[in-house]
This record gives C-alpha cells, structure tokens and sequence, in this order.
C-alpha cells in the first residue's frame, strides 16, 4: 500500500461507525466504552508491521486483539475484567513483560468514572477525573508503558474530557501533559464519537437550557519513546 493509498482509506475509516469495517467483528459494541476498531487499524497501518508485537493493557471486550490478529500483528491484551479467554487479567501498573519487547502500545482508559466498567475495586472508572488521584494511578500505566517499549517505538492513548454538574475537566489535556513527561509528541487526532447516546432531541435541549456544549470527540495522543 503506497502512502497516498493510506492517507486516502483511512480518511474514510476516521468517520465509519461501525466496529465491523472488515469481514469479522471486532469486540463487542455492547461493552461500556468500547473502542472503534477503525482508531486501531490506523494506529496499526501507520506505526507497525506484521509480527510486530502489539499490547493493550486495558483491552476490555479485545478490539485491539481482532484488529491486531486480523492484519498479523502479535498481540497480547490485559485487563482487569476478563470478558473472554484471549485476554489475560492484570493490572495495567504492573505489566508482566519484559523492559523494551514490545513494538506499539494501545490504551483506550477510562476518562473518569461516568461509566462502570467492573467490580474490580482496582478499576480506574472506579476514581472520578476531578482528583489528583486519577491521573497519578494513570501515570503509573505510562511508566510501565515506556518501561516495556523498544526504543522509538509509538504508544497511543484515547481519552475524553468531562463536563458534569456544570463543572469541565479537561481530562485530555490533563493526561498528555503526564504523557510529555514520559514521551516525545508525535501527533494530537480528534476522534469523531458517531451514534453517541447525547445526539438527541433531549440532549440538544438540555444543552440549550443549561448552556454546555454536547461533548462528540475524543482525544486520540500519539506519543514515541525517544
């Protein structure tokens, strides 16, 4: 596939709803928070090749795995909730790999904890994103991140911002400024949330009557180990 090929297809993808872009599902767009399987297939077109070793350490119903197995790409994922066999359960502070063998990393973590995601009392959507608290325990993933990246090598992280209660949290902002810390900035994509439950007759009004913006982006980080 030429560049301009690549530039040209996933210009598409960027704005397709759907998690079967392909001829196979990937993960379950019934799960809270599920990513869009066409973020991870241009992740993977751009910062890997086959049998590169990819790792999601929050890979919830395993979107990153279908994508990655799909274009032959080795993949492990972790998660604290353990919706099928392919996916190991761990916490993603602690990841059980060895220093700089992995080829690209994926996180698509909670942005607060608007959404349950588990039980497990260890799960980040478990701590609101207004505390200190929350970005130091996501901090500690961006360690083990960089710990277990080859040299150059590319993480990506999709995050949301939270307005509540009259009150907005530039959640976002927040995690790459703890990701500089970390990583060299390759690029900041705004990620197009499509079929999101607030593009309503209901949610349109009452942003009107409590004047606040409805929220139809995510931010898609994309940082290098340098």
């Amino acid at each position: 596939m030429k560049t301009n090929d690549l530039i040209l297809e996933s210009t598409t993808l960027w704005d397709f709803p759907t998690q079967n872009y392909g001829k196979i599902p990937h993960g379950n767009n019934k799960y809270n928070g599920v990513t869009p399987a066409f973020v991870i297939w241009n992740l993977l077109q751009r910062y890997t090749k086959e049998n590169d070793l990819v790792v999601d350490p929050m890979c919830g119903s395993g979107t990153t795995i279908d994508v990655a197995k799909e274009l032959n790409r080795k993949v492990i994922g972790y998660d604290v909730n353990v919706v099928r066999p392919d996916v190991i359960k761990n916490d993603a502070r602690q990841i059980p790999l060895e220093n700089e063998t992995v080829d690209f990393v994926f996180i698509d973590s909670p942005y607060s904890d608007n959404i349950k995601y588990s039980d497990d009392p260890q799960c980040f959507g478990k701590i609101s994103c207004e505390k200190p608290e929350f970005y130091d325990e996501l901090e500690k993933v961006m360690i083990e991140a960089k710990r277990i990246l080859k040299k150059d090598k590319v993480i990506a992280w999709l995050i949301g911002d939270q307005w509540i209660k009259k009150k907005f949290t530039p959640t976002g902002f927040l995690i790459y400024q703890r990701l500089e810390k970390y990583f060299e900035p390759v690029d900041l994509i705004c990620v197009t949330r499509h079929n999101q439950t607030s593009n309503t007759g209901l949610w349109h009004n009452r942003a009107r009557r409590y004047n606040f913006y409805l929220r139809g982006f995510k931010y898609l980080i994309i940082m290098r180990k340098i």
